[in-house]
């Protein structure tokens, strides 16, 4: 039965606040990104107000990114908004994931989740919603971590539009590695078994073959062949029952 005490740390709280500060290494590791982006977006004909209603309302990095260069060559909506669209079909599998932990939760609490999902609150927040512990408030886990990483891309994108643009060719830098970096520190830590290294093997390398599609096609066509290799290990790896004799 749990205690007083166990209730306390279970707090939406102490959840809030725990999602927060778990989240941080991976805000730090945004943070450049976020600086870029606000300082390309101007320059590929988006204002000041429309820069950080994209991100506000978008929220979205790497899909933030493809749209201002197709934006920059002129590019029909259309073919902006179908293009992001795909991008971010990967936030299927993510949703896929987390829908055992969110399915009773209320619409109110999913249209939170649903909007402020992204690769590193998933990252962090599906490990938490994984622990056996019985805390009703594993949302509020997710929330903090969440509006911690949403806050920050704000800001970023707030100083790059007007911080950034006083550091000369700040893209050339290469200050973007900082996400790559962050990505492979996300993924390391599920590399525990042979179907995870398999499914992340496959990917990477589908990943850099199919780099050349369009509408960055390749990165959708690389987590699905991820995806099958995992499945497909996992089932191999399965011992097989013996017969009855």
């Amino acid at each position: 039965m749990a205690t007083a005490s166990d209730l306390e740390m279970r707090s939406p709280r102490r959840e809030a606040l725990a999602g927060a500060r778990d989240i941080i290494p991976l805000v730090v590791g945004a943070i450049p990104f976020g600086i870029i982006f606000g300082t390309l977006a101007q320059g590929s004909g988006l204002s000041f107000g429309a820069t950080l209603g994209m991100s506000a309302f978008v929220f979205a990095g790497s899909s933030q990114f493809i749209a201002l260069g197709l934006l920059a060559a002129g590019s029909t909506l259309p073919l902006i908004v179908l293009t992001t669209v795909v991008v971010n079909l990967r936030h299927m599998l993510y949703a896929a994931s987390l829908l055992p932990y969110v399915q009773e939760a209320s619409q109110r609490w999913k249209a939170v989740i649903g909007f402020l999902l992204t690769d590193e609150t998933f990252v962090v927040t599906i490990r938490r919603y994984m622990q056996p512990d019985p805390s009703p408030h594993k949302h509020w886990y997710y929330l903090g971590a969440a509006v911690t990483m949403y806050g920050n891309w704000i800001l970023c994108t707030w100083l790059g539009l007007t911080v950034g643009q006083l550091i000369p060719n700040a893209a050339a830098w290469g200050l973007d590695f900082a996400m790559v970096a962050t990505f492979i520190g996300m993924i390391m830590p599920y590399a525990t078994t042979r179907p995870m290294v398999g499914a992340i093997a496959v990917a990477g390398l589908v990943a850099v073959l199919a780099n050349g599609l369009p509408h960055k096609l390749g990165l959708m066509v690389a987590a699905i062949a991820g995806v099958a290799a995992g499945f497909w290990l996992e089932t191999q790896l399965i011992p097989r029952s013996k017969p009855r004799e």
